[in-house]
């Protein structure tokens, strides 16, 4: 199913025009297929702007706050309808469906659970959307009203940052109304958070001949002990020791792909951002990402006793002081 429009807005249910529109200028600027180049960006400004212009006409929020993601089914005129021909509907907003994974019992498997809800689940007490429509139109909708296309969902897909990386094949089963069903999904390579995978006719089905909806796969980039990704470029930790960092060095950086080499600079600090382009995500459509390498300098927990003796050494010939360097950084406007 589609997005809850408010939850694409980042808004309350009782958010004023003023809001919904700062919250839209917002996120239409960071989205925007001339300044967002993430592959996805293009699929979140069409869902930020359909969320929108739904919630910005009052007529259609009113609809949309009532039936959730049928709305568009529903004539303009479904008050006066309601109260000419189908009387007693309660209920509050039809918040549709909502999608949460779980655990299932085959290895390797991903389970995605869609709970209750639906358009039947807006008005309580398990009315049926058949019967509700038949009502409204006077007994015209059951099998008389034309096909209507079955509605879209959505699914969150948990991957690796490996899995992300490479692409490739992978099985899901989605437990669904009719039971689990096992489908064969093709990651492009280079995914990234958030990016949307469709599934043509697997969503919701239709009704009187309508197609069948589309189910769309949510890519969620999982937390990775080693790297940090952010839109198509990937932050990993580069450990150093105190000599390589202060002779330069040419050490391995992992990558999502394998380990390459990388070459601290001499004098490099902990915080120094080495940049190896092409090494992030990869984007068949386009340039990939960048890596970069962050320097963290890491010194011996236990010392041998040469080790002691050099660095004792060291520290009487050496004439550098820190603190007196950063008070220097910071007076000519340094980092």
């Amino acid at each position: 199913m589609a997005r809850d429009y408010y939850d694409v807005l980042g808004v309350s249910r009782d958010a004023g025009p003023d809001e919904l529109q700062q919250a839209f200028r917002r996120l239409a600027r960071q989205n925007h297929p001339d300044v967002n180049r993430d592959p996805g960006a293009e699929e979140r400004f069409k869902e930020i702007n359909e969320a929108y212009s739904v919630l910005s006409d009052p007529k259609q929020r009113k609809k949309y706050d009532r039936f959730g993601e049928d709305f568009r089914q529903i004539p303009d005129d479904w008050e006066e309808r309601i109260g000419a021909g189908a009387g007693g509907v309660r209920g509050g907003p039809g918040r549709g469906r909502r999608t949460t994974w779980t655990t299932g019992g085959d290895a390797g498997a991903d389970y995605v659970d869609f709970g209750g809800g639906g358009f039947g689940g807006g008005f309580g007490g398990g009315v049926d959307i058949e019967d509700l429509l038949g009502g409204m139109f006077g007994g015209r909708a059951r099998g008389r009203t034309g096909p209507v296309a079955g509605a879209d969902q959505e699914a969150e897909l948990p991957l690796t940052v490996e899995e992300a990386y490479r692409g490739g094949r992978r099985q899901i089963t989605l437990n669904g109304p009719d039971g689990p069903r096992t489908y064969t999904v093709t990651i492009p390579p280079g995914v990234t958070e958030g990016r949307r995978i469709r599934l043509a006719g697997e969503g919701g089905r239709g009704m009187g001949d309508g197609p069948a909806g589309d189910l769309y796969l949510i890519v969620r980039l999982q937390p990775h002990p080693v790297f940090r990704v952010e839109g198509k470029d990937i932050t990993v930790q580069l450990r150093v020791s105190p000599w390589e960092a202060a002779l330069g060095a040419t050490v391995p950086v992992p990558t999502p792909g394998g380990d390459t080499k990388v070459t601290v600079p001499p004098g490099s600090s902990s915080g120094r951002r080495l940049r190896l382009r092409g090494e992030g995500m990869p984007d068949p459509r386009g340039r990939p990402g960048d890596l970069y390498a962050e320097v963290k300098i890491m010194t011996p927990p236990r010392l041998t006793d040469r080790e002691r003796e050099l660095f004792e050494e060291l520290a009487q010939v050496s004439t550098f002081d820190p603190r007196r360097q950063a008070a220097e950084d910071a007076r000519a406007g340094r980092r």
